[in-house]
Order: C-alpha cells, then structure tokens, then sequence
C-alpha cells in the first residue's frame, strides 16, 4: 500500500518525533491533536509497521520508526527541492546554466561569483566545462554551453557574438635553476630557439593550423596550463603562463621572468561568447555580470568594460593570438 503514502503523513511524523508528543506536533502543524494521531496511525497502517511506542507517557520512535524518519526527512528535503525548483523555472530561470570556460581564466574569482550565485539561485544545477583553446569554443557549437569565458583564437566568426570581460596578463618565465635563468636579456630568438618551449594545444580542429608565439625549434606539447605549469616548474623548458597562475611562483624564486622584447606587455583578451541570437536566462546574465563586477576590482585593464561592447567575432581589432599555441 506504498501509493497511498503522503508527503503530509511524513511531514506529521518529522513533526511528532521533533517535538516529542502528538500535542506539540498539532500546535507547531496549527491543527488538532486527533487529526495529527490518524495521520501517524494511517501512515504506520500503510507501511504495516508500528513506528511510535504508546505505553509511555509520551510517544517512542521503535527501532523501524527511526529507519523511517530517515527515510520521510529525505523524502520531504527533496520534495521540497523540486518544489522550488520547478517555481524558479516558472518564474523565467533556466532549468540549467552550462557554460564553458578556459582554465586560463581566474579560477578563484570565477568560484566566487559561483559560489554568490548559487546563495542568488539555490535549486539551479550548473553544468562547468573546462577546456582550453579551441576546445572551449566547440562546446558552445556543439550546443553543450549556452556561452563561454575564452580567449579568441580565430577571426571571421560572424555566427558569434563577444563581449569583452578582462586582460589576462602573460608573462615569458622558466624555472629559476633552467639555463634561461642565467641568461643575460633581453633574449634574442637565436637563444630561444635552441630551449625546449612548452605549448598549449587542444582536442578541437578549430585551433588546427595556428601557430602563436612559437620561438622555438623544439617543442613540447600540452592539454592544459596546469599540467604545463608542473613542467615548467620542473625545468623541462620556458613559456608564456598568465601572470595570476604564477606571480606566487615568480615571488618566491621558484620561477624567473625572462626578458623578451616582443613580450613586453603582452595580453590576452578574454570574452563572453555566445551564439548570435541566443537570450540568456536571467541566472546566465547574473553570473556574467558578477564576474564583470569583479574583473573591473581584479584587473586594472579592464576598468572599461562598458566601453568594450558587444560585437561579434569577426570585428578588427578584437582578436589576438595566444601566446604558445599550437
């Protein structure tokens, strides 16, 4: 007789065992004390198990009682759940914010504004995919991410609309025990192409037959900047790696910036890329305009984000190539 349960019987009898008597329970559900007492006997009637022992002046969980409030409590938490959740998505929030992501961008400033949206948006579910260069952009093509966080590697894409969030500074650095390391600057390519150089690459074919940055002759190929940066740490070669992955590094003396002239100054622009014509939900648009809040305090470069606009992809001016891409 399972199918006649209730959540109203479970929430009686969360509220008896909570309280400690069917009296108190009626006072805290605002009804009486007979209605509360049918709605646990008819409860302990369909589950054919006796849930409350009576000979006592107040009523005792038994052992079987005790499994199912457990049970009832995680019943009703996700009743409850669902409830709220289906009246976001009625109130116009999308029933899921999946987004995509470079780790080149600031991993400790994207959780914060995730972790201020999940107290805005408690019931949404969050799809992060992370992956770097042309992998990013695949996901948002593919229909997997309704935007994504990465930096432009390719122009001519009219079917795609960018708005500018930040600068990610790059920097050319090895480790400091590396040959590089003694080398008086500024470096001329001469000297660069004789040391191994560590280089980002991707699983996508958008990235297929761009070349960035490359000094080198000898090259070690990468899926992502955190396992580069491991090599780079160990000594394997030198690279560009963004100034906010490695300053504690620089700091400390594990690493040393290299003096490159061609690398004076260099940057990444970083953009919010969407599907030409695509509307955002009202949490995607939250989420987007948090982390521009706080890359306006994060980076100085990008105090002018109102400026930057929206445009799509193909426009001049709005494109660089990545440093150690291939």
């Amino acid at each position: 007789m399972l199918d006649n349960l209730t959540l109203d019987q479970m929430r009686v009898l969360i509220a008896v065992a909570e309280e400690g008597s069917f009296s108190a329970a009626a006072r805290r559900l605002g009804r009486v004390q007979s209605a509360v007492s049918q709605a646990i006997q008819t409860l302990e009637e369909n589950l054919r198990l006796t849930l409350f022992d009576r000979s006592a002046k107040t009523p005792v969980l038994t052992d079987a009682g005790r499994v199912v409030l457990n049970d009832a409590r995680q019943v009703v938490q996700r009743a409850d759940a669902l409830r709220m959740h289906a009246e976001t998505i009625a109130g116009g929030s999308e029933p899921e914010l999946a987004f995509a992501v470079d780790p080149l961008f600031p991993t400790d400033l994207l959780m914060e504004s995730l972790r201020a949206l999940q107290a805005a948006f408690p019931c949404l579910t969050v799809s992060l995919l992370t992956e770097g260069l042309g992998a990013t952009e695949q996901r948002l093509r593919d229909g997997q991410a309704r935007f994504a966080i990465y930096s432009i590697l390719a122009t001519g894409a009219e079917d795609l609309e960018a708005e500018f969030l930040t600068h990610i500074h790059m920097v050319p650095v090895v480790a400091a025990n590396h040959a590089l390391a003694r080398e008086p600057g500024p470096l001329t390519r001469e000297i660069l192409e004789q040391q191994i150089q560590l280089v980002v690459t991707d699983r996508s074919s958008l990235t297929q037959n761009l070349k960035g940055g490359i000094y080198s002759a000898r090259v070690w190929r990468f899926a992502d900047f955190s396992t580069r940066l491991e090599y780079l740490l160990g000594g394997f070669g030198w690279c560009h790696m963004p100034w906010h992955m490695i300053g504690e590094h620089v700091r400390t003396g594990r690493l040393k910036q290299l003096d490159i002239s061609q690398s004076k100054g260099l940057t990444m622009p970083v953009h919010v890329v969407r599907q030409r014509g695509t509307r955002l939900g009202p949490a995607s648009r939250w989420l987007i305009a948090d982390l521009q809040q706080r890359l306006a305090e994060w980076n100085p470069l990008a105090g002018s984000l109102a400026a930057a606009g929206t445009s799509a992809i193909g426009s001049p001016g709005s494109m660089r190539m990545a440093p150690d891409t291939t």
